[in-house]
Formats: structure tokens, C-alpha cells, sequence
């Protein structure tokens, strides 16, 4: 069997789970409420920007509602925004950190 790119691999194509889907979709929502763009959360989870759009615009088409703290108290959402927000100093933390060791390097 022949590609039609002479000199490279063949592309794979990945397959994705409706549960991933979901998953990533409800992420983006999650992800974009704190500010962060959709092409950071694409690279945080290894999918193009584009399908995460897709994802989510033929979730709403098909009437699906995918958004984190379905049916959680505010006690819930309370807490688990918390653990959200302490996840992401620690993330931004980190950050800093790798950020003046590889200044650092550099020099």
C-alpha cells in the first residue's frame, strides 16, 4: 500500500473515546473559567484546539451538557474549586521554579 506523501510515515489516526470527549469538553469549560486559553488546554491533554471546538459544538448540537459540578452543592463546588485553585498556584509555582533554574543554565 502506498501514502500519497512520498518520503514520510504514514499518519495515524487517533480514535477517542466519548468518555474522553466528554471529559475534555467539561475540562475546557473548567480550564477557560480560571483563564486559560483553548490551545493550553488542547496541549495540557494532547488534542488540537480545533477538536476541542468541534467536540463541544457537536456536544451542544446533540443536547449533551457536560460541565463540571453537575448536580454538586454549594458546598461541593466550594470545596472543589478550592482544590482547583490550590492546584493551580502549585502548577504556578512549579513554573517559576523551572522558570530561574533553566535561567540559570543558560548562562
Amino acid at each position: 500500500m502506498t501514502s500519497r506523501r512520498s518520503g514520510s510515515a504514514a499518519r495515524v489516526r487517533r480514535a477517542f473515546s466519548r468518555e474522553f470527549k466528554q471529559e475534555a469538553v467539561r475540562l475546557v469549560g473548567e480550564r477557560r473559567a480560571v483563564g486559560m486559553t483553548l490551545s493550553q488546554v488542547g496541549r495540557e491533554l494532547g488534542v488540537r484546539p480545533d477538536q476541542l471546538r468541534r467536540w463541544a459544538g457537536e456536544m451542544a448540537d446533540r443536547g449533551v451538557v457536560v460541565h463540571a459540578g453537575a448536580g454538586e452543592t454549594p458546598e461541593q463546588e466550594l470545596r472543589r474549586l478550592r482544590r482547583e485553585v490550590e492546584t493551580l498556584r502549585q502548577e504556578r509555582d512549579f513554573a517559576k521554579k523551572a522558570a530561574v533554574f533553566f535561567a540559570k543554565e543558560s548562562r
